[in-house]
C-alpha cells in the first residue's frame, strides 16, 4: 500500500473519530436524540469507515488531482453525514445540498472520470433514483423515506454517473435488507421500528467508487 494511503487512511479514522463527537453536538438534538452520547458502535463504524473511504482514494484516483480533490472533499462529508445520520437519523441540508451545483458542474466539465461523456445519464440517475424510492414511500407518511436521502443520491447520481449510482444503490439496499433481517432475528429492533438508509446509502456510494470496477 501507498504510503499516502496509510497516511488519509490513518486521517480518515482520526476523522470518523471527530465527525462522531461532533454528531452528538450538531445539529441541535431534541428530546429522541439527546446531546452527549456516549463512545459505542457508532463511533467504531464511522471511524472504520472515514479509514477506508481516504485510505483507497489515492488507489483510485492516482495521476488526477482534481479528481482527487473532488472526490476527497466529498469523502469527508459522506462521513460526516455518515456519523449524524447514526446520531440523529438526518442528513443536513449544510452536506448534501452543496454537493449537487459541484457535481453538476464537475460532470458538465467533462472532467469526471466516473461521469466523462455519459451526462445524461448521471442527471437521470439523479433525478430517477431519489424519485423512484421517494415517491412509494409517500403514503407512509414523513419520515418514510427522508429528503435528506434524496439530496444525498442526487448528488451521488451526478458525481458517479449512472450506472455506479444504480450500482451502488442496489448494493445499499442489498447490505441494507440483509442487517435489518439480522437485526430482526436478534429482536434489537421491531417491525416498526424506523431504520435510517442514508448511512446505506454512503456505503453504497463509497463501493461504488472504490471498489465498484
Amino acid at each position: 500500500m501507498e504510503p499516502l494511503s496509510v497516511v488519509l487512511g490513518a486521517g480518515g479514522f482520526a476523522l470518523g473519530l471527530a465527525a462522531d463527537r461532533f454528531a452528538t453536538r450538531w445539529p441541535e438534538h431534541d428530546e429522541e436524540h439527546p446531546a452527549g452520547r456516549a463512545v459505542d458502535w457508532r463511533t467504531a463504524t464511522t471511524a472504520v469507515v472515514g479509514a477506508l473511504a481516504l485510505g483507497l482514494l489515492p488507489l483510485r484516483f492516482s495521476g488526477d488531482p482534481l479528481a482527487f480533490a473532488v472526490f476527497g472533499a466529498w469523502f469527508v462529508t459522506l462521513v460526516v453525514g455518515l456519523a449524524i445520520d447514526l446520531d440523529q437519523r438526518l442528513l443536513p441540508d449544510e452536506l448534501t445540498l452543496p454537493v449537487i451545483p459541484v457535481a453538476l458542474l464537475y460532470a458538465v466539465s467533462g472532467a469526471n472520470p466516473l461521469v466523462g461523456t455519459e451526462l445524461l445519464p448521471a442527471v437521470i440517475a439523479a433525478v430517477a433514483i431519489p424519485a423512484v424510492l421517494f415517491i412509494p414511500s409517500i403514503p407512509f407518511g414523513a419520515g418514510a423515506f427522508g429528503l435528506g436521502d434524496v439530496k444525498l443520491l442526487a448528488g451521488i447520481g451526478l458525481l458517479t454517473g449512472g450506472s455506479r449510482a444504480l450500482g451502488g444503490v442496489v448494493f445499499a439496499l442489498v447490505v441494507s435488507g440483509v442487517v435489518l433481517l439480522v437485526l430482526l432475528a436478534a429482536r434489537r429492533i421491531g417491525r416498526r421500528s424506523y431504520v435510517p438508509f442514508g448511512p446505506f446509502f454512503i456505503v453504497g456510494a463509497l463501493w461504488a467508487v472504490l471498489i465498484r470496477a
